[in-house]
């Protein structure tokens, strides 16, 4: 169950992470500079290559290894997007609702792996996805079409990006599998280069990103670039009926963030907008439970 552990780590810092993106997409940058520094900044990967005994794989693989990659930043963009445009509690709850399903739907099509899944199995499944959705949904009147298509987006985008990092850790060492996505994630972010907002961002005289934003900016990319490793190491090592599991316990990620709020409220007062009625307290209690429910199934099959 070390695959579990790990995922739980990942989701310590990307609980972590989420808050910066909060901050920073609160304002400037917009999702496509967000985008762009997320996607090109990956490449530094390339300095692990003289320590992990990177291994080139056939031309095939090579390729999609790069698709992957590709797939991931369009999904963020999609992600980030949603982000800039609606609020947490629309966007959250779509994607931790609809992210395992795809993911689940998608490995049953091709693998048939689904079929492997025990009943008790199956129902830790279901109280994962349901306590990701409550934990962070407010209200059904919240969600708009528009909100819902573009989580949608984001969360099948990035369960095509989980389905094929399975299979390409599968099939090559995982940091060679890693870099090469990230080499893909590259290629594809140097392309918002030629949009307005990039370019104002690079050569405009006065950048949007002043000295403490770009400051949080890196320190918040360093703790996703680790959540982001620890999470790709999860899914090499989780069994492939396993993996809308890692995309079911994101659910963990808004606990964590629960219990940071008192901490980061004043240096992100957004997060701390929310009114703690008695309505959402047991929402958030019941959504709790759910979810360690389901993590007590997971440790215990």
């Amino acid at each position: 169950m070390l695959w579990l552990l790990i995922t739980i780590l990942a989701y310590l810092l990307l609980a972590i992470a989420s808050m910066g993106d909060e901050y920073l997409l609160n304002g400037l940058p917009n999702p496509k500079n967000y985008s762009f520094y997320t996607g090109t900044l990956g490449i530094l990967i390339l300095v692990l290559i003289p320590f992990v005994g990177f291994v080139m794989p056939s031309f095939q693989l090579f390729l999609l290894c790069l698709l992957a990659g590709l797939i991931f930043v369009i999904a963020n963009f999609f992600y980030f997007t949603a982000l800039e445009k609606f609020e947490l509690s629309r966007v959250a709850p779509a994607i931790g609702g609809l992210l395992p399903i795809f993911t689940f739907v998608i490995i049953f099509i091709l693998f048939g792996a689904g079929k492997t899944l025990t009943p008790s199995e199956f129902a830790a499944f279901l109280f994962l996805v349901f306590g990701s959705v409550f934990i962070t949904m407010k209200s059904w009147k919240n969600f708009s079409l528009n909100s819902l298509l573009l989580s949608a987006a984001a969360a099948f985008l990035f369960s095509m990006t989980f389905v094929l990092s399975k299979y390409i850790y599968s099939q090559m060492p995982f940091w060679s599998g890693l870099i090469l996505m990230r080499v893909g994630s590259f290629l594809i972010a140097i392309w918002f280069i030629f949009t307005k907002e990039v370019k104002d961002e690079l050569f405009h005289k006065k950048p949007t990103f002043q000295r403490k934003t770009g400051v949080i900016f890196a320190a918040n990319q360093a703790v996703g670039a680790s959540a982001y490793v620890l999470q790709s190491w999860a899914v090499a090592l989780v069994p492939l009926a396993f993996l809308p599991f890692i995309n079911a316990l994101e659910g963990i990620k808004y606990v964590f963030i629960l219990l940071f709020v008192p901490i980061f409220a004043k240096l992100i007062p957004q997060l701390s907008q929310e009114k703690n009625t008695r309505k959402i307290i047991i929402q958030k209690a019941v959504s709790i439970i759910l979810i360690c429910i389901g993590l007590y199934l997971v440790a215990t099959r």
